[in-house]
């Protein structure tokens, strides 16, 4: 029963030209709310927004969220080296802390399938109580980067980043999140582990 679980809000955001001035349809915002709704088993509450590639932009939309009362923000697109690719920049101005492994592994996982991955520029902060990241733009490799890669028998071949995010978000005081083992399993040292809920 979602009942047991704590309640997460969770800012997502597409940043696109074309998609927010409705050249074509967005597919970032459906792919990060499907995938999360299939790997948590908190209710969520979502915060989608859709905005244009503007440094100002996006840093302003970021800081809302945070004090809208998300616990994670996650962004897509806008971190190539293209010159309209800001997301980056916007993110780490206004952040309190970086926290680079996160691009890291990124870049990892996606160098499993194209050289290209190291043109990426995605980062992960932390402002406040709220852990954002940046994701890539393809929906496909929104679930590679977050679920990691796993071999014929499911066990990680390379970890996602998604398996550190809850207990990220446990050290910055935010909701206790909860995964689905099957899509995502989350790591947390054991004396971070809350005993299961008694139905």
């Amino acid at each position: 029963m979602s009942d047991l679980h704590d309640p997460i809000k969770i800012g997502i955001v597409s940043v696109s030209d074309r998609a927010s001035s409705g050249v074509y349809e967005d597919k970032g915002l459906p792919a990060l709310q499907d995938w999360l709704q299939k790997a948590l088993k908190n209710p969520i509450t979502f915060e989608p927004r859709l905005i244009p590639d503007e440094q100002a932009h996006i840093s302003k939309t970021l800081i809302e969220l945070v004090e809208a009362g998300c616990a994670l923000v996650l962004t897509t697109g806008g971190t190539g080296p293209a010159l309209r690719d800001v997301t980056p920049e916007a993110t780490l101005a206004v952040a309190h802390k970086e926290m680079p492994g996160f691009g890291e592994q990124m870049r990892q996982i996606s160098l499993k399938f194209v050289p290209t991955a190291i043109l990426s520029r995605q980062v992960a902060v932390i402002r406040d109580k709220t852990l954002i990241i940046n994701l890539p733009g393809q929906p496909k490799s929104i679930a590679e980067t977050l679920e990691g890669l796993k071999d014929a028998d499911g066990k990680p071949v390379v970890h996602g980043i998604f398996a550190a995010v809850p207990y990220c978000v446990d050290l910055i005081g935010g909701p206790y999140i909860e995964t689905n083992d099957e899509v995502c399993k989350a790591f947390r040292p054991k004396t971070a582990i809350r005993p299961p809920h008694q139905a």
